[in-house]
């Protein structure tokens, strides 16, 4: 996530430094880098992105944003927030990618809490183009409006969620519909194939057009709001995770990773999906290129 965060920056003109202390791993993104920006056709600004084994190697006084994208574990994040404190100038802006721990949680007791704030990205970061800006409650407003700002001069399309939930505004959305999903797949009501079939080729299909509030306008308030009378008393209000996720978790297939989640996968097959799924995320960056912020190319 953090090398694909460095593309949207690269991409959009900044230096950027992506501290990777494996040396394995930061020799890859070399290639990785390289690869990225040409798919973004902005191969010309490679030099802005580069690689770092440590803290040290920075120069914190050429700074102004840091964005932690580090496993997600709240104490190793406090840490490191701790430590940015310490190095980096008083008016950097410190976010964090975290998709799950509040800013307020991973900036608890540190002094400078007004500059942190969340920045969560989407994968893969370089080719969904939603950021959301996170209010901690502590964070300052106008740094949080000149962030979005920031990214939106990214190219990326910011929203700005003014109270630190945990899933913020995006996940929270994603989860009430993975939600519903479940529920029908332990209740035996659709298959996982069928369940995805009518998300990508119904209502999810039409998302690129219109997001749920637009659409009701489309449709008609007067059509919706029956419907959901009529719906949300049977609607899933499970407040643990369904039992065809808590199973596969605790059998160890937990998908790609290991072989098996709700589908088998063999390496050949890990990398035809992939292509697949980058592949369709590139057409639908094209088909909404006139509606995306314009990068300066600086």
């Amino acid at each position: 996530m953090g090398a694909d965060v460095a593309l949207v920056l690269a991409r959009g003109g900044c230096r950027t430094i992506v501290l990777e202390p494996g040396e394995a791993r930061r020799q890859a993104l070399d290639a990785y880098f390289t690869n990225g920006l040409r798919s973004l056709e902005a191969e010309h600004k490679r030099s802005r992105v580069s690689a770092c084994a440590s803290l040290d190697e920075v120069n914190w006084q050429s700074i102004d944003l840091v964005i932690e994208c580090i496993p997600e574990k709240l104490e190793p994040k406090q840490a490191l927030f701790a430590e940015l404190v310490r190095r980096a100038r008083p008016d950097t802006l410190l976010c964090s990618n975290s998709s799950s721990f509040p800013i307020s949680a991973i900036g608890k007791g540190l002094e400078t809490a007004q500059r942190m704030l969340g920045l969560h990205f989407f994968m893969p970061a370089h080719l969904v183009p939603l950021v959301e800006v996170v209010l901690g409650e502590r964070s300052s407003g106008p740094l949080a409006e000149s962030l979005s700002a920031f990214m939106h001069a990214c190219g990326m399309v910011p929203v700005l969620v003014r109270k630190d939930l945990p899933g913020f505004l995006a996940n929270r959305l994603q989860h009430a519909l993975a939600r519903e999903a479940f529920a029908m797949i332990d209740a035996g009501v659709a298959t996982p194939e069928d369940v995805d079939a009518a998300v990508r080729f119904g209502f999810g299909f039409r998302f690129l057009a219109a997001g749920p509030v637009l659409q009701r306008d489309h449709a008609g308030i007067d059509i919706h709001c029956p419907a959901a009378a009529t719906m949300y008393p049977s609607l899933a209000v499970n407040a643990v995770p369904s039992s065809a996720l808590s199973e596969r978790l605790a059998s160890g297939k937990f998908g790609m990773k290991t072989g098996e989640g709700f589908y088998k996968w063999t390496p050949e097959s890990i990398a035809a999906e992939r292509k697949r799924y980058d592949d369709l995320l590139m057409a639908g960056l094209r088909l909404l290129a006139p509606e995306l912020p314009k990068i300066e190319d600086k």
